[in-house]
């Protein structure tokens, strides 16, 4: 079997910005492979192209911070997405603040939440990080946002990765 496009081109998840620090370094990506994979003890899963700095510092790093995108929020998708940490400063044109373990945290974006990294599983051209939530997002009031999905990136341009 060669592929699955037709399970795959069905799937129309949530995308997010992960991010990361590793001594003085800091790196983000887009991504849109990620899942909670367990209850009891609490458990996520992200992961991350082995092609992008993110996935290159997340190697010696302790934790990863994992924003949850909503609609309306294109602009952050691209900047993150569409970019690579190897020429631009990501962090540079965006509010953020360090967080658990000087994770980076962006300002606005909400639900976030930091994990520290349990474990990296090998996956083909990317690299599972299983995370246990250290630190999360203040909640918020009101109703759930709609969510930022795959579908609302098709057009995306990957550029370089990030």
């Amino acid at each position: 079997m060669t592929g699955f496009p037709v399970f795959t081109g069905a799937l129309d998840g949530p995308m997010y910005v992960v991010t990361v620090a590793s001594g003085a370094e800091r790196a983000g990506c887009l991504v849109g492979f990620a899942s909670q994979c367990s209850v009891d003890p609490p458990r996520f899963v992200v992961w991350l192209s082995t092609a992008n700095r993110t996935y290159r510092l997340a190697r010696t790093a302790d934790h990863l911070t994992v924003h949850l995108l909503r609609q309306g929020e294109r602009a952050t998708a691209e900047w993150f997405g569409g970019r690579t940490g190897d020429e631009v400063d990501k962090f540079a044109e965006v509010a953020w603040h360090a967080g658990e373990a000087d994770s980076p945290v962006l300002d606005g974006l909400s639900p976030w939440f930091t994990g520290r990294i349990e474990a990296r599983i090998e996956g083909g051209d990317h690299v599972g990080f299983l995370l246990a939530p250290v630190a999360e997002a203040p909640p918020s009031a009101g109703p759930r946002p709609a969510l930022l999905r795959y579908r609302d990136l098709r057009d995306l341009d990957p550029g370089h990765p990030a």
